[in-house]
């Protein structure tokens, strides 16, 4: 696709007094503060939303960039991600992705689209269930133990 990943323009100063840059991921405009630079390649699309990677010049540390758009859209899908924020910003453990950051919008009369900063990992779960490669009685037993933290979160009651 053309200009995929490429800066396709500039936002003057936010209402936050921070620069945005403009990126075309996947046929979709990404506005995202002008610290996360190229690099920008897109990782995929899912029913929430558009991941590209980048890296933060700030810290040099590659992340993973989570475009959920016109998130305010329908109620459900405003709670699905509020809800996701919220839920993976009290997580601290190393089988559940964390949340690096939140980047406001360049505008705040204009805030429709939500970009949620996560760690880059190598792999998801969706990969590895869709792989040709045969799951062998261990990565089954790794696998369940890496649900255990999920146990936990009906324990305290945090998804009802």
């Amino acid at each position: 696709m053309e200009n995929e990943g490429m800066i396709i323009g500039y936002t003057g100063n936010s209402s936050y007094g921070v620069r945005y840059v403009q990126y075309n991921i996947l046929g979709n405009l990404f506005e995202v503060s002008s610290k996360y630079v190229p690099p920008i390649q897109a990782l995929g699309r899912g029913a929430s939303g558009i991941v590209c990677c980048a890296r933060n010049a700030e810290t040099n540390e590659e992340v993973a960039i989570k475009k959920v758009g016109n998130a305010f859209d329908n109620r459900i899908d405003a709670k699905r991600t509020l809800r996701e924020i919220k839920l993976l910003c009290h997580m601290d453990h190393e089988n559940i992705i964390k949340i690096k950051d939140i980047i406001p919008p360049p505008m705040k009369e204009s805030f429709n689209d939500v970009y949620i900063v996560y760690e880059l990992m190598d792999t998801d779960l969706h990969q590895i269930i869709r792989s040709k490669q045969a799951l062998t009685d261990d990565h089954c037993q790794v696998s369940l133990m890496n649900l255990n933290p999920f146990c936990n979160l009906y324990v305290v009651d945090l998804f009802v």
